[in-house]
């Protein structure tokens, strides 16, 4: 049972569509259609691949997947009702089961629609429905649509990426040498540098370029003021209250997850900081949960997750080469593991984990920080509802708690909660698009489940 099924005093709705002029509103009329017809073009833009690839099949499954994504966008700019899934992949019975709730939720007056519907949903099953239209039509069913788009985001950001990484080999290299002090330094800015990296989405920008062409550290002190909470002390001290110290290594040590979003230079700011909590031994091993399909444009999947390794490794710059080749090795020893779940390519907001994902749940259990990378993940987070601004983020959380959690986010979707009495008032008079350029951002922190009593 989905906890939005539940009777919850003071739950607000879910965004949507629905409200005209909203950004959920322009999203589903404007930025979604866009996609799709980007999606359309790519794959007929590729037929001759699949001609020399597949032959006579491959350009008739180009033909028929198209067919099926333009009647989706036909059903989308029409607001008709949401279908079910027609496919045989392990989450289709899932989603189908999604749609139902969603439809006694609203009762037998209204079908489940694109604009009458709540946003977050009706974005997750766009992107659903384009894995069913590919998988529907063998053999370009493996087709990564948005493929192009994250490669060309990697390598034009490779500046700001050769910049990282020797600055990374110069903590590296000192690394036995510093104070407790200084390790905090460098903490906070890898912190910052993967808060601000969450800036490079491409599904906001619609599949626009949306590459890292400057250095990310040079503008860290001028980005400080667009940070509308700042939890990474909270984060600090968690890390640091984690460590056993006195118990053998072979039973302790800390695991820190970190729940991706976007590949390119997002992705990589990420690795990039989770070398230097091995490396400062702050912790002893991370877990990556990426997406098991293409997902909003540009998030990180398997195959994204080994690539950008592959390239950063025969990198054409000393420091950077030597980082890839200190990542694989991570991977290697198992002290870096890459995982995904069909749970993070579902619409579901998380407090429902527990009950529909407990396999998942129970993973997240292990570590002792999970961190929460972008925009999509702060939505399912908080519920993507219409909280007011000052609502705690523990109370956002709605009892999702498997261990200490902290997200990591540019904001770029109109949901925003933790802010002090008067903060979002202000933000509004001073800039109205605050909540959705990606010019703000926020690093919050929630200890644990014990703390999301009120």
């Amino acid at each position: 049972m989905m906890a939005a099924d539940r009777t919850v005093h003071g739950v607000p709705p879910s965004l949507s569509a629905k409200v005209v002029g909203s950004f959920a509103y322009l999203t589903v009329r404007d930025r979604l259609p866009t996609i799709l017809t980007k999606v359309i073009d790519t794959i007929h833009r590729n037929k001759n691949k699949f001609f020399e690839e597949y032959g006579e099949e491959g350009i008739r499954a180009e033909k028929q997947t198209i067919s099926l994504l333009s009647k989706m966008r036909n059903e989308l700019q029409t607001d008709k009702p949401v279908l079910a899934l027609t496919d045989d992949l392990q989450d289709t019975e899932c989603w189908n089961q999604y749609l139902q709730r969603q439809q006694d939720l609203q009762g037998d007056q209204d079908s489940v629609s694109w604009f009458k519907s709540p946003w977050l949903y009706m974005e997750c099953y766009m992107y659903r429905r384009v894995q069913e239209a590919l998988w529907l039509n063998p053999p370009i069913s493996d087709y990564d649509v948005f493929n192009e788009a994250k490669t060309q985001s990697y390598f034009e950001s490779q500046q700001a990426m050769m910049t990282l990484c020797t600055y990374s080999e110069g903590v590296n290299k000192n690394m036995e040498e510093l104070s407790k002090n200084q390790l905090l330094e460098h903490f906070n800015k890898l912190l910052q540098v993967s808060l601000w990296g969450n800036k490079c989405d491409m599904s906001i920008s619609a599949g626009q370029d949306n590459s890292q062409k400057t250095s990310p550290l040079d503008s860290l002190n001028s980005l400080q003021p667009f940070i509308l909470v700042n939890d990474s002390n909270m984060v600090w001290s968690a890390l640091i209250a984690a460590q056993r110290p006195g118990q053998t290594e072979v039973t302790t040590g800390v695991r820190v997850d970190i729940v991706l979003d976007n590949s390119g230079f997002e992705l990589f700011t990420d690795l990039v900081f989770a070398d230097f909590l091995v490396s400062s031994r702050l912790a002893r091993e991370v877990h990556f949960h990426g997406k098991c399909f293409p997902w909003f444009v540009s998030d990180v999947t398997a195959n994204d997750f080994q690539w950008t390794i592959q390239q950063t490794m025969a990198a054409n710059h000393k420091w950077m080469s030597k980082s890839g080749v200190q990542w694989k090795s991570h991977l290697k020893e198992g002290v870096w593991s890459y995982h995904d779940h069909p749970f993070w390519t579902q619409p579901h907001e998380f407090c429902d984990m527990e009950a529909d994902a407990p396999d998942l749940y129970a993973t997240l259990q292990g570590a002792d920080l999970v961190l929460f990378k972008g925009d999509l993940n702060y939505r399912k987070l908080t519920g993507d509802r219409e909280w007011a601004h000052t609502v705690g983020f523990n109370t956002a959380l709605r009892g999702f708690g498997p261990a200490p959690v902290c997200s990591l986010r540019t904001l770029k979707a109109n949901i925003q909660v933790g802010l002090q009495p008067g903060q979002g008032e202000k933000l509004s008079s001073q800039d109205p698009d605050w909540m959705t350029s990606g010019k703000y951002a926020v690093i919050q922190f929630s200890s644990s489940k014990l703390e999301q009593k009120d």
